[in-house]
């Protein structure tokens, strides 16, 4: 049994295979064609079939963004008549109150592509006009003659009865391929967000069924495996579901390193967690509690951030479940510049894989991260992913434009640390959650590297670095399970609507767990808080919610308490590697110099591979391994434990 698992990262690509081993790889990934990186690496590593074949892509994400050069599909909306601009007008919130520059982020259907239907639902689900299809003849007319990919259907309360929707893709569906109803996706209320759910998932639906075309040629040379996907909620769905549903893997790279980090800390019965993700272009944070993901209702595609928070307003809102994530830009390729005041900032840009960090020799000018840490001898000079040496000699000059090298360098990594902690607060302290009460998971090619230096701004005292860090959120994509989602909105009867969801998901998955959530808010509140449900019972329900808003708003309200929908996750279990066990190699330390506090310091460098279970360092010190190296700062003991995993303690 041959099972692969690969996650292509802005950056690299990281790919598992196990063959009876497990053996961890990376390679640089091809952002213009994703796949290209897929192909080198198994071609390269690779010398069977592959029986079973788990993904994780960054391209829908990427394609919105515009970063792999493609040109998005045209796309057509077709709406209740009167609201053919509601994607347009939004919230019309000002996600930048003082910036007189800000754009909203390009409207992904022109105003010549958005169409009307002549029908009406009320808000109870009474059809009040039957969509007439004979009516859409012009406007099928019109969409064949501009020649349009994909459709969007979006009706007015629709989510309480999709009867029109339904009628209209019927009608198409003769004529186009691709074709998203808004109940199908996203059947909940608040009608921009729906709109705009149905709209980014009829984007990428060409686009992701293009690339999974094209996965699957370069799979038939290893015997055309199934594919399963890792999804935004950190679960694995088919191939055939995310076609349908492509909104499912917009985040699903993020989403496997939480997993990654819920299922090892089950394994080390460590019950507060917090994943702590560093990789070449990102840092995502999560928290797992009790060994459960957290799960958020609304993410905005293709938005800015402020220090790891969502800009409302600044991108495309997707109402579908995600693993609840804050994520900055400070990854290992994250440029370090000056403004005009002479300050020293990184990002938001990335040098990527193309051209990559200055030291990688491809043509970057531009320093950064991974340039600080080699010239402060965090980090040795072998590529990751490569034999390719590292030119520690154009690292310096890039940094000297901006002054010491040395001294840029140190305060650059400090400002991403600082960036990477308020990110880990958002999904800790803005949640109601004390995270010196969690362990630092860190992971990611670049994680190990400023873990610890990050905790000590959190005041963590424990941190885990678990194995192949450099490869850990793959590793996740072969520790999930099967997951797939339903919902309905407003029901009058919970547990007969969780009973029918559930009836419902019996057809997609075998004899699944179910887990039950309720989205709750106060009446008049403008947000709701995701609420699990383990009695199907509404005092219940409220009684859980108003605890959860008051740990995590610190206030409850003296108003009655709504629950606008209901979701049920089928959960099937898989079975799962073993990757406790690790190598063991005879080495000695040897010493190297590393820039610490402004000075230089001769510094221990160990294997990873080479330390004894439960002999503990000292720092300074520097434990290296194949994609990765784990820097331990002063006041900061070391040991590597039974399960092969690194536990750091603040001393």
């Amino acid at each position: 049994m041959v099972t692969v698992s690969i996650d292509i990262g802005g950056t690299f690509t990281d790919i598992i295979i196990i063959d009876g081993e497990i053996h961890y790889y990376k390679v640089p990934t091809t952002p213009a064609n994703p796949e290209q990186a897929v192909l080198e690496g198994l071609g390269k590593y690779l010398h069977n079939n592959i029986d079973e074949f788990i993904h994780a892509t960054t391209i829908a994400t990427n394609s919105l963004l515009g970063q792999y050069g493609l040109e998005l599909p045209r796309t057509a909306l077709i709406t209740t008549k009167g609201f053919r601009d509601v994607i347009e007008i939004g919230r019309q919130n000002r996600p930048e109150l003082y910036n007189l520059d800000f754009h909203r982020p390009k409207t992904l259907i022109p105003s010549k592509f958005r169409y009307e239907a002549d029908e009406r639902t009320d808000v109870n689900g009474h059809i009040i006009k039957k969509l007439d299809t004979d009516s859409m003849e012009n406007v099928k007319n019109s969409l064949i003659k501009n020649k349009v990919k994909s459709v969007a259907i979006c009706f007015l309360h629709s989510y309480m009865n999709p009867e029109n929707e339904v009628n209209l893709k019927n009608y198409l569906s003769e004529y186009f391929d691709n074709i998203s109803i808004s109940y199908g996706v996203s059947p909940e209320p608040r009608e921009y967000e729906r709109t705009s759910t149905t709209v980014v998932n009829s984007v990428l639906m060409p686009v992701v069924s293009g690339y999974l075309k094209r996965l699957k040629s370069v799979l038939d040379k290893f015997g055309s495996p199934e594919i399963n996907m890792m999804s935004n909620a950190g679960g694995l769905v088919s191939v055939d579901e995310v076609i349908k549903k492509p909104v499912n893997i917009i985040e699903s790279g993020p989403a496997a390193g939480v997993i990654a980090a819920s299922e090892f800390s089950s394994i080390l019965g460590i019950d507060k967690v917090i994943s702590f993700d560093m990789g070449g272009t990102t840092s995502k944070a999560g928290t797992v509690i009790n060994h459960n993901v957290e799960i958020t209702a609304e993410y905005e595609v293709g938005g800015s951030s402020h220090h790891g928070r969502i800009v409302k307003g600044s991108g495309y809102p997707v109402r579908f479940p995600f693993i609840d994530l804050s994520e900055v830009s400070s990854g290992g390729g994250t440029v370090i510049w000056k403004d005009k005041t002479g300050a020293l900032n990184i990002g938001p840009m990335s040098a990527g894989s193309e051209p990559g960090p200055v030291a990688y020799n491809r043509g970057g000018k531009e320093p950064t991260l991974t340039d600080s840490n080699l010239v402060m001898g965090i980090i040795n000079d072998k590529m990751s992913g490569s034999d390719k040496i590292l030119r520690k000699d154009l690292a310096l000059k890039a940094l000297e434009k901006l002054g010491d090298p040395y001294e840029v360098a140190e305060s650059a990594i400090k400002l991403a640390n600082l960036e990477m902690a308020r990110a880990i607060r958002l999904v800790t302290v803005e949640r109601g959650l004390d995270p010196a009460e969690f362990t630092l998971f860190g992971f990611g090619g670049a994680g190990p590297q400023v873990t610890m230096p990050v905790a000590d701004e959190l005041g963590i005292k424990n941190v885990i670095i678990p194995p192949e860090p450099g490869v850990f959120s793959a590793l996740g994509l072969m520790l999930a399970n099967i997951k797939y989602e339903a919902r309905m909105s407003y029901p009058e009867d919970l547990e007969g609507g969780f009973t029918e969801l559930e009836q419902k998901l019996k057809y997609q998955v075998k004899e699944p767990e179910f887990l039950r959530y309720a989205d709750c808010r106060y009446v008049g509140q403008g947000s709701e808080l995701t609420i699990p449900v383990k009695v199907a019972d509404r005092e219940s329900i409220i009684s859980d919610f108003t605890d959860t808003h008051n740990r995590t708003f610190g206030f409850t309200l003296d108003r009655p308490v709504e629950i606008l929908t209901i979701r049920v996750f089928a959960v099937k279990k898989r079975i799962k590697p073993d990757i406790k066990s690790g190598k063991n190699i005879e080495s000695k330390p040897v010493e190297r110099k590393v820039y610490i506090n402004g000075k230089w310091e001769n510094v221990y460098v160990y294997q990873r591979e080479g330390l004894p279970v439960g002999k503990e360092i000292t720092g300074p010190a520097v434990i290296e391994e194949d994609g990765s190296s784990t820097f331990v700062p002063p006041k900061w003991k070391i040991f590597r434990g039974e399960n092969n995993e690194l536990r750091a303690v603040k001393l």
